[in-house]
């Protein structure tokens, strides 16, 4: 028949031994350097977004404050707002300094 080639059979159950390639020692180790790497990068990124995540969270706050007061607010209920919001970018600012 044009364009098939006769295989011979194999035993179904029959293990086959895959050639594999040895690794040296020098492939091991700059493939742990770099996985390092990638841990590190991931690592300090991660840090980043948690200290974004708390300037987020403190302004998120003031603002759910703001918005829950906007009915009808006292004007003990405004200065206190006001405060929170001054405290709030006082911590942010040290936050950022350190």
């Amino acid at each position: 028949m044009a364009g098939f080639k006769e295989v011979a059979e194999r035993d179904a159950n029959a293990v086959v031994d895959l050639p594999t390639k040895a690794k040296t020692t020098e492939e091991t180790s700059a493939a742990f350097s770099l996985i390092m790497l990638a841990l590190k990068s991931l690592s300090q990124r991660t840090l980043i977004a948690i200290s974004n995540l708390f300037t987020l969270l403190t302004v998120g706050s003031a603002f759910w404050l703001w918005m829950t007061m906007a009915g009808d607010p006292t004007v003990r209920q405004l200065v206190a707002l006001g405060m929170y919001a001054a405290f709030v970018l006082a911590v942010n600012w040290i936050v950022k300094k350190v």
